[in-house]
């Protein structure tokens, strides 16, 4: 058999695109079988027809919950993603920079729910950190009730997401720094230019095409988000941090409305597909598909 040949393209392919139907395609054709009944996770789902996605449309936490996870993606998007290149450029113009850079990816590694269980401690209006540090430089009208104030619930976990996946961004973009060719940053070094010139001018525009992939991850994380808002915040105070995913989670486990639930989760795919469409066209508009 030629290697070429569809044949042995098809077997080669084979038990990959097996997995991918039995763990991807298949659960959501169930899902979306789902999304037109009535069921309570016994007896016999009821068809219901439309009647979950027009509920889904004029139920208010669920709209409101696409503005959270909006401004959680564009938070995101700076206090990960921006800090991360910031980091992985000054990392690279410092070879004394070995050991912080190990210590920044190590919040990766943690398991989410316990960050999320320290930073519900750091944010404790009684004992945290976070008010304790504001009384101790004379600042005790800034204090707050952090994860229990709708204007700064949401903010606050998007910080700790940034805490958690800037050591990330910053070894991404560190990977992409040390593939830079050497010349034309000496170049631009004989040139006059400062390192802050250097890594906007010369060294940020060359590494588009793995911004723009960072982007898309950052982008596709926070439709995903889930840990964060349900351990820290359960979608509260007043579902000021409810986001889609905790929604849909709520719907089907504490709620038992199966048929409902998933409807959500067909909904929630369908704008992460648009999202991504949308985000492809901006990336290809820009020429940031550009390979060095």
């Amino acid at each position: 058999m030629k290697p070429t040949s569809k044949l042995g393209v098809l077997i080669l392919v084979a038990p990959a695109l097996l997995i991918y139907s039995f763990a991807v395609l298949v659960p959501f054709v169930g899902t979306l079988g789902l999304s037109f009944t009535r069921w309570n996770g016994f007896g016999t789902p009821e068809f219901a027809g439309l009647d979950n996605y027009l509920r889904a449309f004029r139920d208010t936490i669920f709209v409101s919950s696409f503005s959270h996870m909006l401004f959680y993606i564009v938070t995101t998007l700076v206090v990960e993603v921006l800090v991360g290149l910031v980091l992985a450029g000054f990392i690279t113009s410092n070879r004394f920079m070995a050991y912080p850079r190990v210590a920044l990816f190590i919040p990766v590694m943690l398991p989410m729910v316990v960050v999320a269980v320290l930073w519900g401690a750091v944010f404790n209006p009684d004992y945290g950190v976070m008010n304790q540090f504001l009384a101790a430089i004379g600042h005790e009208d800034w204090q707050q009730i952090w994860l229990g104030n709708p204007a700064t619930a949401l903010p606050a976990i998007s910080l700790v997401s940034g805490w958690i996946f800037a050591g990330f961004y910053m070894a991404i973009f560190n990977a992409a720094f040390a593939r830079l060719p050497q010349d034309v940053i000496e170049s631009a070094r004989l040139d006059g230019a400062n390192e802050w010139k250097l890594f906007w001018r010369i060294k940020v525009p060359m590494i588009r095409q793995i911004s723009s992939v960072a982007m898309l991850l950052c982008i596709t994380g926070g439709i995903q988000g889930f840990d964060l808002f349900y351990v820290m915040t359960n979608g509260g105070p007043y579902n000021s941090t409810e986001v889609p995913t905790t929604y849909m989670v709520k719907a089907v486990f504490r709620d038992m409305e199966i048929g409902f639930g998933s409807a959500l989760s067909v909904i929630l795919t369908i704008v992460g597909l648009v999202i991504a469409l949308v985000f492809r066209w901006w990336r290809n508009s820009r020429t940031l598909d550009v390979e060095y």
